[in-house]
């Protein structure tokens, strides 16, 4: 009888659980470590959309002269705490770099191989596994305030329909009161894209912990990596808080954390910690039943069965652990522009994580080339949640010398 492979998965968001279960299905002993709990990072609190509409990466042509002059209004999402970090300026002259069409659209093709068959598979993961989190298919909305900002938005669901085939229906703003009584009037419309879905992530989190328990992960919450055991360029161990676990191979699924682990992989990844916001609550009894964001202010509404949530933001700060309070604000105030009833009656939450920005927008999914048998899977941006099922086959894939069913080049880590 072949011997099963032994794999250790260090991290337990979206990414990594998605990773373990791929791996399990390939027939490995799989052990996942997570320093917190199971989806307590960045995987707790976000959005919860799965959104192949959102394919674009934020490096792209204006991208730089609109954030500047947010910021000069004092009104930006997009906040940067001023700091003498050369990695930071590094990251931020390379994002600059990009921000053209032609960059633009090659990261975008890059992100929507990952985008457009994660959807499929989280639908044929729920009805198989019989998944409880929320999941709904009802689309999502991009409202716009302003009608010159609704305008300008058809060269955007243009490219997206002459690259990917993503057509939204454009809505006039008595169309969209009549789809969304939630809105105020004053509202301009919006583009509505209705293949997008959205499901509650921590209710996700805790129904891949049950499946990949039934499978036979071993799961070790509240156990820290603190080193790799490594003979002859090959890591035979990862010695953790609770103790060394022996490995096949090693897979890094730390998202935003990856970037502080350079000295056990012997790689530096540009990953930034993009930290962003949320604010959960019980629904407004004028609850929008679609998701939306708003592109003019950069903030995303998600109703849910059990709730709502207002989030988005992005503060590079580096790992700074304050919710700042200004940012939360701005949040509320953004959403008081838009919705009749922006708020519930009942706080629920107000929370922070670390998105793991790249300057390109894509992550890092392969082989470091330092370790023979030790891998990445980090930096997903703004969408782990929408790349995971597809990341965790393709990784499992690499993992076990099998053909990868995507193309793995534009995630290479190097590139």
């Amino acid at each position: 009888m072949t011997q099963r492979r032994q794999a250790v998965i260090v991290g337990g968001g979206v990414i990594g659980v998605s990773s373990a279960y791929f791996l399990s299905e390939r027939n490995w002993d799989v052990t996942l470590v997570e320093k917190g709990s199971t989806g307590g990072g960045c995987s707790h609190g976000n959005c919860g959309l799965i959104c192949p509409s959102d394919v674009l990466p934020l490096a792209s042509p204006g991208a730089i002269r609109k954030t500047l002059a947010a910021m000069c209004r004092g009104r930006s999402p997009l906040y940067i705490k001023p700091r003498l970090t050369p990695r930071l300026w590094s990251w931020l002259l390379k994002f600059a770099v990009r921000c053209n069409t032609h960059d633009m659209v090659a990261s975008a093709h890059g992100r929507m191989s990952l985008l457009e068959p994660s959807m499929l598979m989280y639908q044929q993961l729920f009805d198989r596994l019989e998944i409880d989190c929320e999941w709904q298919q009802k689309g999502l909305l991009y409202v716009f305030q302003s009608q010159k900002g609704l305008d300008a938005y058809s060269l955007t669901d243009e490219t997206l329909g002459e690259e990917f085939g993503l057509s939204a229906k454009r809505l006039e703003s008595q169309e969209l009161h009549c789809l969304d009584p939630s809105l105020k009037d004053a509202v301009a419309g919006a583009w509505y894209y209705e293949d997008d879905g959205h499901l509650r992530l921590d209710r996700l989190m805790s129904e891949w912990k049950r499946v990949l328990t039934e499978a036979g992960v071993q799961i070790h919450e509240n156990t820290e990596m603190q080193g790799l055991g490594v003979r002859h360029g090959t890591v035979v161990s990862v010695e953790t808080s609770s103790g060394d676990f022996e490995a096949d191979a090693v897979l890094i699924a730390t998202g935003a954390m990856a970037a502080q682990m350079h000295r056990h992989m012997g790689v530096r990844l540009p990953i930034e910690p993009g930290k962003g916001y949320s604010i959960t609550m019980s629904r407004p009894s004028v609850c929008p039943e679609i998701p939306m964001l708003f592109p003019e202010h950069k903030i995303a509404v998600t109703p849910m069965h059990t709730g709502y949530r207002l989030g988005s933001t992005m503060e590079f700060s580096g790992f700074d652990t304050r919710i700042n309070e200004k940012r939360i604000n701005l949040i509320r105030q953004s959403a008081e522009v838009y919705m009749r009833e922006p708020f519930g009656e009942a706080l629920h939450e107000q929370w922070y994580g670390w998105r793991p920005m790249t300057y390109d927008g894509l992550p890092f999914i392969g082989p470091v080339p330092s370790m023979k048998n030790l891998f990445v899977a980090a930096g997903h941006n703004m969408l782990g949640l929408s790349m995971a099922p597809a990341t965790g086959r393709l990784i499992s894939e690499l993992m076990s010398d099998e053909t990868p069913f995507i193309d793995p080049t534009p995630y290479r880590i190097g590139r």
